[in-house]
């Protein structure tokens, strides 16, 4: 089995030592009911939680997959029923909720961290609580009273779950175009029809209700995205009193058979005239659903931070354990018959690229957290829109860029075990399959980053960007710590901000050049990102005693010198433009159908 000892001194050095955390919720008035104190016993209690329960079913899990009867009933892998009882009823569903509602009301800088400890521990578990977390925000932010009544406090205490359903078999991307229905009833409900697939825990045997939040378009809507509307569909209905109705003409029709995520159903979600009702205002479905995957995007970030964390944990142990040829510099263990692989400068390439990834990410993911907290708690309109802007534009990076360099660091980490990294007995094939789906759902990375160069860049003109450069230019120039990261950084910004300008100057002119260009400069963007994450971590780690300080610079040497480069090449392609890409005819790509 997989091992897996939570990083909660780096956690703590990223709450403290880097965000100052304690000071920053203080000086809310709206957080200062949260205190370190109770916030390090919530990550204690995380970490056993997620050690000794989830991590023992994650393997099992995956052998034994969801599994889906004729008669509509889905069935989770054996201990994930015990599992969610215990998590639910530990509260750690609503940590983040409403209090009005039964909440706890923690802010996103304290949830950042457990849910990386629990997407590490075992992300197929972790999708389940983690839609309904998603759910519960929307319905906060958009549903009536009413509404929220019914739903908020249940799904707070974990009773009942939550999915969003979005997807249809020929809309995925281009949600304008679906075809679910929803046709007014006389008491205010509305009977809802269509086929919605990819629902992470569309049906299960977790909870006793499943709340479904499904986007329909209404009788005589407006073509495409604006016609869109929002129900909330339960798949019991709710009697005045709270209690559950009647079943609703809702079921699964099948689940999907994957290659990762094998303990989380993915379901085909057939709706038959089934009582629903509006959420929010008519046509106004998508900019509420927004809410909840705005969260998952971010989220599907510490998903990919989780896996490069167990991959990086398991591949350190066994490098340190597996015995291989003879160091190059000098005989490391003359009473065996070879060293450890950890001697080997190639195999300490491979773990400090996923560790460095893992440092980075979870700085960086702790940054948006902070944004986040500050659009949402802040007492000053300018500073919350200043934090929802950076939200706004760093979004699809948290999305994007991290769970791509978390599947490189996942295969990195796999690597090191050599022929047994490709077996199932080690567990690293798993956290590789498992990991990849982070780069796919929520809408794909390739999507990402066309938000980020075509709408959070191109249409305003790169004003975020400049914003964002001018925050790195200050922070690092006012740095003091002696240490290459400083004129890295620098060095970094200047070449997003040529690159931004070349981009923006080449768009009137070439019309696929957001699409053809948008990837390589969100990886662009994103290696400038974590350069600022890495100052950010130097100047907090300077001047403190002890290797946990030092080895932070160390670290950050590596980032300057083996990993940063890349930002270089990235900008070279985009420089190159769309054309090497357009410039083929048509039929260069046809193949024959058989």
């Amino acid at each position: 089995m997989a091992v897996y000892n939570a990083p909660l001194n780096d956690m703590r050095f990223i709450l403290n030592d880097v965000f100052k955390a304690p000071q920053f919720w203080q000086n809310n008035e709206n957080l200062a009911h949260v205190d370190m104190e109770t916030v390090d016993m919530i990550l204690e209690e995380m970490a056993k939680l997620s050690k000794n329960i989830l991590l023992p079913i994650n393997r099992s899990g995956d052998e034994e997959g969801a599994t889906f009867e004729g008669d509509g009933v889905v069935t989770t892998p054996t201990g994930f029923k015990e599992a969610y009882k215990q998590y639910a009823e530990s509260g750690w569903v609503g940590l983040s909720g409403n209090a009005e509602y039964g909440g706890q009301g923690f802010p996103k800088m304290v949830t950042m961290l457990t849910e990386e400890m629990v997407f590490t521990a075992n992300q197929s578990f972790a999708l389940y609580p983690n839609l309904t977390v998603g759910a519960t925000l929307c319905l906060n932010a958009a549903a009536s009273e009413e509404q929220k009544q019914t739903y908020l406090e249940k799904m707070y205490n974990g009773e009942w779950s939550g999915t969003m359903c979005l997807t249809e078999p020929h809309a995925g991307t281009d949600l304008g175009i679906i075809k679910t229905k929803a046709v007014p009833n006389d008491d205010g409900s509305y009977n809802v029809s269509g086929t919605k697939i990819f629902i992470t825990g569309g049906e299960h045997d977790l909870t006793e209700n499943i709340i479904h939040l499904v986007l329909a378009k209404t009788p005589n809507a407006p073509e495409g995205s604006k016609g869109i509307s929002l129900f909330v569909v339960p798949k019991f209905l709710v009697n005045e009193d709270g209690s559950l109705g009647e079943r609703n003409t809702l079921a699964v029709g099948s689940i999907e058979h994957k290659m990762g995520i094998k303990a989380s159903a993915t379901c085909v979600m057939n709706f038959d005239d089934a009582k629903g009702w509006m959420v929010g205002a008519e046509n106004t479905g998508l900019s509420s659903m927004f809410i909840m995957m705005n969260y998952e995007r971010v989220t599907m970030g510490l998903q990919g931070l989780g896996g490069s964390e167990l991959a990086y944990q398991n591949a350190a142990l066994y490098a340190n354990d597996r015995g291989q040829g003879r160091s190059d510099t000098q005989l490391q263990s003359p009473e065996k018959p070879a060293d450890a692989i950890i001697h080997h400068a190639d195999v300490r390439r491979m773990l400090l690229n996923a560790k460095a990834n893992t440092e980075a990410s979870r700085c960086f993911a702790m940054y948006v957290a902070k944004n986040l907290d500050e659009e949402k708690f802040s007492t000053d309109p300018e500073s919350a829109k200043a934090a929802a802007a950076r939200v706004a534009l760093l979004t699809p990076v948290a999305k994007a860029f991290l769970t791509d360099k978390a599947l490189e660091a996942t295969v990195d980490c796999q690597q090191v075990f050599g022929g047994h990294g490709y077996i199932r007995e080690w567990g690293m094939e798993q956290i590789v399959r498992d990991t990849r789906i982070a780069q796919i759902y929520e809408g794909t990375n390739g999507i990402q980053a066309l938000d980020l160069l075509g709408r959070k860049v191109a249409r305003n003109n790169g004003k975020y960007v400049t914003h964002f450069l001018g925050e790195i230019r200050d922070f690092v120039n006012n740095m003091q710590a002696d240490h290459g990261i400083k004129q890295a950084t620098l060095d970094a910004a200047d070449t997003i901000e040529a690159l931004t300008t070349t981009v923006l100057s080449n768009i009137g002119e070439r019309k696929n050049e957001v699409n053809g260009c948008a990837v390589d400069y969100m990886h662009a963007f994103g290696y400038l990102a974590y350069s600022y994450m890495f100052a950010l971590m130097v100047e907090a780690a300077n001047g403190k005693e002890g290797d946990f300080y030092t080895n932070k610079a160390k670290l950050a040497d590596y980032f300057v010198g083996r990993i940063l480069p890349r930002i270089d090449a990235h900008a070279q392609m985009v420089k190159a433009g769309s054309d090497p890409m357009m410039n083929f005819d048509l039929d260069y790509f046809d193949v024959p159908a058989s």
